[in-house]
């Protein structure tokens, strides 16, 4: 029996190994906290991203140790159409809720995604603004309040949360602060090319380079809570803006200045798997806010609603996307109709109405000074032709590329050398409004006898809407 003693040794010892990686297999990891921090009406106006005008300590500080993405945008040039897409992971021209402050209601089928991480296990915490543009639900969060905080949470409980910054909002220029109390000097301001050199365009660039300022430094205080609490190396932390902004041609527009936003994503060490790109890196992959819901999801392992059209860009089973999309309906008490798709290279626009000039007359964008300013300086002929532009109808098509003209002030779609890019792009958009049957073509009028009866989401599904011949 001696010739089996090796045989026999060589069994004990693979089953030794055996028991000892069953025995010794790592724990599994916590399921991560999320923290988003979201600040309003604000582009990329940070040291991160190359703004060396901008006082922004903190979010810099962020970024040097999360992923700057450089090319993320906002569905939306404007807040409610865009949040209405963010809490439930669809278009807002999908779903009819694309007009500016309407409440049309959507399926019920379609719940808001902090819905599904609450039954995940999280403790959703919203601090504190919502305006989905849609019918508010209840039973959303665990708490939404000027007082909503993850420190409510059961002991050992995950948490989602959200604190909503209002500092850099629009209305924050509408009060002019005098010059001798600004930070950033108006005179060394950095504007646009759009933009006429006038005394207000000057005072509210620079108080609006204050306000970022002051929202870097409430970012700061968020974030030095977090790690007194305990629980920064176990929670991934997004900071976005909800669209771009604020001045003239911004904010509301669809351009890079009103749909290009920041966002920086810090991944605490046990979670950087859940990312492509390294600590401290900055990517041009795209990216647009309507994949944030289905991103949180992701990360937690939760399944994504098959009729979300968001795309994770976190987490497990994500996809590179290679056009972002984006829509503008009636903002405020004006209407115009706009879509828009952009990729590495060119941002592509369609004004399906192009009688109606840009600079539309709008009661709440006129409050700022430097908007009036502009107004007078084309009255008083005194702009170029750049500069005047706004002030004209727009053409059915715009064209531009970006490398060679982040402002997007040279169109570029009546030149014969970029005519094969202007029909894919074209074709890009038509197809991406026929896959979600865009509702903006249905006048708002006929939405609101339509609605009595059928939500629109539904209307355009049925058979006999002829989504093609409209």
């Amino acid at each position: 029996m001696n010739y089996l003693k090796p045989i026999y040794n060589s069994l004990t010892s693979i089953l030794l190994l055996i028991l000892l990686g069953v025995c010794c297999k790592p724990a599994e990891l916590p399921k991560p906290n999320i923290l988003w921090i979201v600040s309003e009406d604000n582009s990329p106006f940070l040291g991160a991203y190359g703004d060396t005008f901008a006082t922004t300590p903190n979010l810099d500080k962020l970024a040097s140790k999360g992923i700057i993405y450089q090319n993320a945008f906002a569905p939306a040039p404007v807040c409610a159409p865009t949040r209405s897409s963010i809490i439930t992971g669809v278009f807002a021209n999908s779903l009819g809720t694309h007009q500016m402050r309407s409440y049309y209601p959507i399926p019920d089928s379609f719940p808001f995604y902090p819905t599904l991480l609450r039954e995940a296990g999280y403790y959703c915490t919203n601090q504190s603004k919502t305006d989905y543009n849609t019918v508010n639900r209840e039973n959303v969060w665990d708490e939404s309040s000027k007082k909503a905080h993850y420190k409510n949470r059961k002991e050992g409980q995950p948490f989602f949360h959200i604190y909503n910054f209002t500092i850099s909002h629009e209305s924050s220029v509408h009060k002019s602060i005098p010059n001798d109390k600004l930070r950033h000097n108006p005179k060394k301001v950095p504007i646009p090319p759009y933009h006429p050199r006038t005394p207000e365009m000057e005072h509210d660039w620079a108080q609006y380079y204050d306000k970022v300022e002051d929202l870097d430094t409430r970012v700061g205080e968020v974030i030095k809570e977090l790690e007194e609490s305990g629980q920064a190396e176990n929670t991934i932390i997004f900071y976005y803006s909800d669209h771009g902004g604020i001045l003239g041609r911004s904010k509301r527009f669809m351009y890079e200045s009103g749909l290009r936003v920041p966002l920086i994503v810090y991944l605490p060490e046990k979670h950087q798997h859940l990312a492509k790109e390294m600590p401290g890196s900055s990517t041009d992959r795209l990216v647009n806010l309507l994949d944030m819901g289905p991103t949180a999801l992701n990360i937690i392992g939760a399944n994504i609603p098959s009729h979300m059209q968001g795309k994770p860009f976190l987490g497990k089973n994500t996809e590179e996307m290679k056009i972002s999309y984006g829509f503008r309906g009636r903002m405020d008490e004006r209407f115009d109709l706009v879509r828009s798709v952009r990729n590495n290279e060119y941002r592509y626009i369609k004004n399906y109405m192009p009688h109606r000039i840009y600079g539309q007359y709008i009661e709440y964008l006129w409050r700022a000074p430097s908007m009036k300013s502009w107004e007078q300086a084309y009255k008083n002929g005194e702009l170029n032709e750049v500069q005047s532009v706004f002030w004209n109808e727009k053409p059915a098509e715009e064209l531009y590329k970006i490398s060679d003209d982040p402002h997007n002030i040279n169109n570029l779609a009546s030149d014969p050398a970029y005519a094969q890019v202007l029909t894919n792009m074209r074709k890009e958009c038509q197809s991406w409004q026929k896959e979600i049957i865009d509702v903006g073509f249905i006048q708002e009028p006929m939405i609101k006898r339509i609605s009595a009866d059928i939500l629109r989401y539904e209307y355009v599904r049925k058979n006999g809407f002829q989504f093609d011949k409209i």
